[in-house]
Parts: C-alpha cells; structure tokens; sequence
C-alpha cells in the first residue's frame, strides 16, 4: 500500500511537472528569463549563464535543439516555438494617412504667414466704410469705388489658391514617397536570407523564418536579424555602435562576452550561435518599440487607454 501510495505521488508530481512544461510551451526556459538573459552584458551574462543554465549547452537542451545539427525543421515544431518566443518580424509604424500629411504641411511658417495675409486681403476687401467718411477723403467716383469693391477680393483668394495648392503638392509628395519607402524595405526584407543550420543541413532561409532554438552561422559582413548565443567563435568582433554607441568593435568569445545582438555588424571572424530572441523581444526589437515604431505595441496601448476611458465611465 505504501508503495502504492508513492508511486500515485510521484505519478502526480510527474503530471504536474509537465503541466508546467506545456504552460510554459515545452520548453525549458520562459521568453521572459530569456529577454532578462540578453538585457545583461559580458560578465554579467556569462554569470547568469553559468548559475542558472551551466553554460549555452545547457540553454540549448532548454531549448530542444542541437548545437551541431540544429533544429529539425519540423511545421509543428516551428508553429509552436513561434507561439511560445514569437517570430521575427518587427511591426512598422502605421503610416500617416493624406490628412495627416496635410496638416504637418500647413504647419510651415512661410504658408502660415501667406494664410494670414490672404484672410485680411479678403476681410478688408468685402470692408465698407460709412458713408459719413466719404467726404474727408476728398472727390472720389463712385464707379471707382464699386470696381474696386468688387475685384478686391481676387488678391486674397489668390493667396489662398497658391497656399492650397503648396500643401497639396508637397503632402502628395510625401505620401508617394512613404509608400514608395515602405515598399522598397518590405522587399529587401523578403529577399534577405541568413544561414542556419536544420537538419544537419546548412541551408539559408528568409530572415522572417529564423526562429528561437535555430543554430545560425555568423560570419564576417553579416548584420545580425536576431539576439543569440554564441556557440563557437573564431576570432569574432562585432560592431555594436547602432545600439551602444560607441565605436571600437567588440570581441566575442564564450569565455568573456558570448552574447550576439541584433542590428549589429560583424567585422571581424566567424561563429555559429542559438538565437534566443527575435521580433519585437530582440534588443532592436525593444528599441524599436520604445520609440513607437511598433505598430502592434501601439495599438495594444490605444486598446488599453480605451478599456480604462469605458472602466472610468461605467464607474461614473
């Protein structure tokens, strides 16, 4: 019986434990200690590396995949790592619509200025003094006057007319020219590729393919598409300037600073790595989203702001 009692124990135990893996996605470390693992840097990391995972071997047991062979390449598999770590696609910022354009044109200071004018040309030529006035003024005509009266008002219309047509030029102008942009880099996004490793065959997919767990190979001229670890490195230096600013190329080596980033250039050397992050959880990806470039944080915001406006009136 009490065999019987702990083997129901450990039976339960067992089934909660993989509970917990399948909340967790299957895998053995959460998106959320991954985003914290690539927040850090040199030492920092490779001690948190060694305390929590042993070293990059033990982070790609985690996460199910093998260091020499790679991922296997399997849909499901794929599905699933893109549902537990995301994919790696940076939603752009929504771009602005006519109207919008429209109005950042009327903002300039010289059409500005031009609008003003064309308001008091107008005003002052539908303006009719008294006619107690007329006099001190000396002989005047009253045909005169009424020409006058009624051409006075193609000085100002005709302000307005150049103004209109200004903004309208200059906001289709740059309408054409975003969707010009945003056309060309959605190209140059499908055409770039990267190698990794599947199968235990080095084949090259679309940089919006990589996933979390692939084992990507690194070599000089690259920019990096995603955050990883480094895996093995011959005499490998990044150029981390776009995120850190500074500029002197930093070595990487599994000893002092394996972490790779995304958005940075390698200058010097070749490796192999386990991408750890990609999309909007990349350190770009963060960057980008701090700075409101992401499309999707923005409206998840909007929706946020919205549920709070109604909680507040349905409280009122």
């Amino acid at each position: 019986m009490g065999d019987m009692a702990n083997n129901s124990v450990s039976y339960s135990g067992v089934k909660n434990s993989l509970k917990e893996a399948n909340h967790d996605g299957d895998f053995g470390i959460t998106l959320a200690e991954l985003r914290a693992l690539m927040e850090l840097r040199s030492t920092d990391a490779l001690r948190k590396i060694q305390e929590s995972y042993g070293d990059v071997y033990g982070i790609c047991t985690r996460l199910k995949t093998s260091p020499n062979e790679g991922l296997s390449g399997n849909p499901t598999d794929i599905e699933r790592r893109e549902a537990a770590f995301g994919k790696n696609f940076i939603p752009p910022k929504k771009p602005k619509t006519f109207l919008q354009l429209v109005w950042e044109a009327l903002q300039d200071v010289t059409l500005i200025i031009l609008e003003i004018a064309a308001i008091v040309s107008l005003g002052l030529s539908f303006y009719q003094p008294p006619e107690g006035n007329n006099a001190l003024c000396g002989e005047v005509s009253v045909g005169e006057e009424e020409g006058e009266g009624e051409t006075g008002w193609i000085e100002g219309a005709a302000i307005l007319l150049s103004v209109v047509c200004v903004v309208l030029v200059t906001a289709f102008n740059d309408w054409s020219k975003e969707k010009q942009f945003r056309g060309l880099q959605s190209r140059i996004e499908q055409e770039q590729k990267f190698t990794v490793i599947r199968g235990g065959q080095v084949i090259q997919i679309p940089v919006a393919d990589i996933i979390v767990g692939d084992i990507a190979q690194v070599k000089y001229g690259d920019l990096l598409p995603a955050d990883g670890i480094l895996i093995q490195g011959n005499d490998l230096k990044i150029d981390e300037s776009s995120l850190t600013g500074e500029s002197d190329h930093v070595k990487k080596s599994l000893d002092k600073d394996p972490l790779l980033l995304s958005g940075t250039h390698v200058m010097e050397g070749s490796g192999r790595m386990v991408v750890t992050a990609v999309g909007v959880n990349s350190q770009t990806g963060i960057i980008f989203t701090l700075l409101g470039a992401g499309g999707e944080e923005e409206e998840k915001k909007d929706e946020k702001k919205k549920e709070k406006k109604s909680k507040s009136g349905s409280v009122l």
